[in-house]
């Protein structure tokens, strides 16, 4: 008799070819963490550890072809969403996601920590829509939280999970505090602070808002609840970040 597999985490994402973010990252955090990781490419990008310099958006119709046959077929426990390139795709993605129940977790990214490529256009207020219905969390860094909402702060994360009507894990690691590094969790049972000490260079190292989210969605696949998959979670992140890999000339990565 064959051992069971391990629950598996649905990752849509972007492809990163250095590894060090996106899908193959993901991939790699979902593995390390007692899940099997299983996914589309929303987007490919033109990118080294030193930054990236280009992005094209996956086809809507191919991605809903992905997903729907994917989904009809494998049983996933948790979902993670990464970068959306164009509004097209992200929609295909809120379709496809009616054939699953388990919890989505998504990371509304913006714009690479390195280089020019601006990804707003793939979080539009109709994206946001779309996916809300979907979703059991959000993970939003400042500059996202103020383009979804105006607002920065737990201030801005609680207008959005009351917007939305879902949980939002404001992410703290941009913040001013020289000391902690102190991520919120507003969610149906109040609010959560998640703190741990900043680490140098930290802000440096390419990829931890993948993992973070890709990490939440494992320990969610496992049966974790909502608070706990978000702190050990990010104990995950902090351990990464204080050893992390150097695959090229450029930044380091979390993976």
């Amino acid at each position: 008799m064959s051992a069971a597999s391990p629950p598996g985490v649905l990752v849509c994402a972007g492809l990163d070819p250095s590894g060090g973010a996106g899908l193959l990252a993901d991939a790699a955090v979902a593995r390390a963490l007692g899940t099997r990781p299983v996914g589309v490419v929303t987007a490919l990008t033109v990118q080294s550890t030193a930054g990236v310099t280009g992005c094209t958006e996956v086809g809507a119709e191919l991605l809903l072809d992905q997903l729907e046959l994917l989904l009809s077929d494998v049983a996933v426990g948790a979902v993670k969403i990464g970068m959306l390139a164009g509004g097209a795709s992200a929609l295909a993605i809120a379709e496809a996601l009616r054939l699953t129940r388990a919890p989505v977790v998504w990371d509304p990214i913006l714009a690479p920590t390195l280089g020019a490529a601006d990804l707003i256009g793939g979080v539009s207020a109709s994206v946001v829509a779309a996916l809300a219905p979907r979703l059991a969390l959000i993970t939003p860094n400042a500059r996202e939280l103020a383009h979804l909402t105006g607002r920065a702060g737990v201030d801005g994360g609680k207008r959005l999970a009351a917007q939305l009507g879902v949980a939002v894990l404001v992410k703290g690691g941009h913040a001013a505090d020289a000391q902690r590094s102190v991520d919120v969790l507003i969610h149906a049972g109040g609010v959560e602070e998640l703190a741990g000490p900043r680490l140098p260079g930290g802000d440096q190292v390419h990829g931890t808002g993948c993992a973070l989210a890709t990490a939440i969605a494992a320990h969610l696949a496992r049966g974790a609840a909502l608070v706990d998959a978000c702190r050990e979670a990010k104990a995950y992140v902090a351990a990464r970040i204080a050893a992390p890999v150097r695959p090229g000339r450029g930044a380091a990565a979390v993976v």
